[in-house]
């Protein structure tokens, strides 16, 4: 997967990122607020193969990630790994961290 530039660009390019042979039966709604200069609020749908995304947060999501916009570019880009962030406190998730840690494998 080539790298980004910006949390914008990792959201304009989701499809295509999407491995939908890793989550069959997957129902989830995961939001991502990012902190900072270059941040948002967006919120990806997963519903058994397929994937949405829109910007803005949603109601009853399922994971919600909390990260500096700068460390979710680093994440996305392979150069931060996601359980040494969250060990250090620069990923903060709630929700069900049981759907968090099946994510990096249908959204790499």
């Amino acid at each position: 997967m080539r790298k980004i530039q910006s949390c914008r660009e990792y959201f304009d390019t989701v499809q295509e990122r999407f491995l939908p042979e890793h989550a069959p039966g997957v129902e989830a709604i995961i939001v991502y607020k990012l902190i900072g200069p270059e941040g948002g609020t967006w919120t990806i749908r997963v519903d058994n193969g397929k994937i949405s995304v829109e910007e803005g947060g949603a109601i009853n999501p399922t994971v919600i990630y909390n990260v500096e916009a700068q460390n979710f570019i680093d994440l996305a880009n392979g150069d931060l790994n996601g359980a040494k962030a969250f060990a250090l406190g620069k990923l903060k998730v709630s929700g069900s961290l049981q759907m968090a840690q099946r994510i990096s494998k249908f959204l790499p």
